[in-house]
């Protein structure tokens, strides 16, 4: 598959990468500062200029964004809205404008979090997010088909536990590879809809 990755520079990101081209797949990569392709996937212009320079593609996968975690008191409007542009409608105009430029029975993958299931003291804006992520790929799901969309929602992550574990307290993390698997098990198998919660 000619496959589409955006975030690869990330954590989640270098791993899919690894594991997708270990398994035959021709990846196109996809950042800000790095990649194969340059584009801001935060501005709407560049999402949609990105799809004249890649061409058709069989899948897309997601696995950038960046929250802000912080009390809900020192949260503020700027901080929401941010999180929102990095995150969630970043990953819904991928969808969105990629939607001309998938192969007929192609896929979306995006990435969520664990917030939106367990929250977590300073995790209101990571949980309102992920959630908005998950509820819009559920029902783009049942209007995009027989093109398919699923979200990977994994724990916090044994490789980042020195900068986010104090977040997740009593959490069980999960390692990076494993992530890397429920990529692609939503790229290559036929589910759709699905949030693929890690663990």
């Amino acid at each position: 598959m000619r496959i589409l990755l955006v975030g690869a520079s990330g954590t989640i990101g270098r791993l899919v990468y690894d594991t997708l081209r270990e398994r035959g797949h021709d990846v196109v990569t996809v950042g800000r500062s790095s990649g194969d392709v340059r584009c801001d996937v935060t501005d709407p212009v560049q999402v949609e200029e990105l799809w004249s320079k890649v061409g058709e593609i069989d899948a897309v996968v997601s696995t950038a964004g960046h929250v802000r975690y912080a009390p809900l008191a020192e949260l503020t409007s700027d901080d929401f809205a941010a999180a929102f542009a990095d995150k969630a409608l970043a990953q819904i105009n991928l969808v969105r404008t990629g939607l001309e430029h998938l192969a007929p029975k192609g896929s979306f993958t995006l990435i969520s979090g664990i917030p939106s299931r367990d929250p977590v003291v300073s995790g209101a804006a990571a949980a309102a997010v992920n959630g908005a992520i998950e509820a819009f790929a559920r029902a783009a799901a049942i209007e995009i088909a027989p093109r398919r969309i699923n979200v990977i929602s994994p724990s916090v992550l044994e490789e980042s536990l020195e900068a986010f574990g104090d977040f997740f307290p009593g959490f069980e993390p999960v390692a990076g590879a494993e992530v890397a698997r429920a990529f692609v098990k939503s790229v290559e198998g036929a589910a759709t809809g699905q949030i693929l919660a890690l663990p």
